[in-house]
């Protein structure tokens, strides 16, 4: 096996001269804002069909079977953002590594990476699903999910818990891709999964009557199936980035930089969960109806929050690239124009949310009680987004330069620190939903103030490229 793994790597170093053929989107010259719209509007879309996962269940469950399956999965919702986000950073660090591989040019040591990336995804996702099995109904209580809704709230975590492998694979193939700035072939692996979820949910609910376990096991069995397609794309791959079978192995080396970069990135994923957890509970404390609109109105922000998410990690990809190639000037170039259009497309869609939210909420829920504590959650949220851009724009660019760990720790005073603090004392003195909910814009606001000052300090000792391994 040595052998091949030899034999291929010197098979690659033969395209050497060609490699510039393989970068789909060219980060190391040229324009800037062109190709950083190409590589983060696919990757957008990709967002967005991850989140319809969870939308397809929330709507047939809303509207096909009771209120109280869908605050069963509303409930889910901050436990699966968080091992969602976990998987999403981890992948991050992936993403650096073979990227500034790739714009340094060392091609054994991306082939390298590239099969380290893979076996570190599989055995991370099936540790966080037996972790998650052992914990889900801990977690759930943790939570004070009412009597009423904990059954169903616990089978469809549960068995969501058994995709878990699925959502790591995913995540780790779609950043090898992005490294080489493909973000268009893990777009159509989850249109695939998403369009086969959409219709087994419904045959789920409507034909076979199977409720909440159906819907969740239909989730699974999707997520596998984005899983497969992409590990089948890359072995297909004729580039660098190709998925040798053979040749998988676990690098101690490369997999300590993935976890190095991706963990801290994994961390400030997690951190909003974190909070959101503590949030969740005090949201289910006000009853069934505010637990509805509260899932009903994440749903429209979160798909949302999937554009930050991924200009965030187009500054990533490309700061990644150039700093490989030692180009300075323009990893910060890319930062600026990253804040400039981000802000721009952010301000327009938050606008769009608050003047439609009524027509948007009634999509999941038409109850006029709904609607009216969903609309205080958009007006308070996704009204505050501009904030979000200077922290994923930022937090991007410092992980495309392998400092993952300082943002991470910031978001975990601020943001956590912040919001469990404002529940555990404005919301005891006045538990409403809007004291709840202004939680965030405060915890936003005080995490933008340090990071720039973080940023500012780190990007003024950054001098040189590191050498990785």
């Amino acid at each position: 096996m040595l052998i091949y793994y030899n034999s291929r790597i010197l098979s690659e170093r033969s395209q050497a001269m060609h490699f510039g053929k393989h970068l789909q989107i060219d980060m190391l010259h040229g324009p800037i804002i062109g190709p950083m719209i190409l590589f983060a509007l696919p990757l957008a879309m990709t967002g967005v069909l991850q989140q319809l996962f969870n939308t397809a269940d929330v709507l047939v469950l809303g509207q096909f079977v009771s209120t109280e399956a869908l605050a069963a999965v509303g409930n889910n919702s901050p436990i699966i953002g968080l091992l969602v986000n976990l998987f999403m950073g981890v992948s991050l660090g992936a993403n650096v590594v073979i990227a500034r591989f790739i714009g340094a040019h060392d091609l054994k040591e991306t082939i390298r990476a590239v099969h380290t990336s893979f076996l570190l995804a599989l055995i991370f996702g099936v540790l966080v699903a037996v972790i998650g099995e052992l914990m889900a109904r801990p977690m759930l209580e943790a939570l004070s999910v009412p009597t009423s809704v904990m059954p169903l709230a616990e089978t469809y975590l549960r068995i969501y818990f058994l995709g878990m492998p699925a959502i790591g694979l995913y995540n780790f193939e779609s950043a090898i891709y992005r490294s080489r700035g493909n973000t268009w072939m893990p777009l159509q692996a989850l249109a695939a999964a998403s369009g086969l979820n959409v219709v087994l949910d419904l045959l789920a609910v409507l034909v076979f009557d199977w409720g909440v376990a159906g819907v969740a096991a239909t989730t699974a069995l999707s997520n596998y199936l984005s899983a497969w397609i992409l590990y089948r794309g890359l072995c297909h791959e004729h580039g660098i980035i190709r998925l040798e079978p053979g040749a998988i192995r676990l690098e101690r080396s490369y997999a300590k930089e993935i976890l190095r970069i991706g963990l801290p990135a994994g961390i400030q994923g997690m951190v909003f969960s974190l909070s959101n957890l503590v949030i969740q509970a005090a949201i289910n404390s006000l009853g069934a109806v505010v637990m509805a609109a509260s899932t009903a109105a994440f749903t429209i922000e979160i798909n949302i929050y999937v554009l930050l998410i991924a200009f965030g990690q187009a500054v990533t990809t490309f700061v990644s690239q150039n700093y490989g190639a030692g180009n300075l000037p323009r990893c910060r170039r890319v930062t600026q124009l990253g804040l400039l259009v981000t802000m721009v497309v952010t301000v327009v869609l938050s606008a769009l949310a608050c003047i439609f939210a009524d027509p948007l909420l009634a999509l999941f829920n038409d109850n006029p009680a709904v609607i009216d504590v969903g609309r205080i959650r958009i007006y308070y949220i996704i009204g505050f987004y501009f904030l979000c851009v200077f922290i994923e724009i930022l937090s991007g660019a410092m992980r495309g330069y392998g400092h993952s760990l300082p943002p991470a720790l910031l978001m975990l005073v601020t943001v956590c620190g912040v919001r469990i603090t404002w529940i555990y004392t404005a919301f005891v003195a006045e538990p409403t939903f809007a004291t709840i909910m202004i939680s965030y814009p405060l915890s936003w606001a005080a995490t933008v103030i340090l990071l720039v000052f973080i940023y500012l300090f780190y990007r003024r000792h950054i001098t040189a490229r590191k050498v990785l391994i």
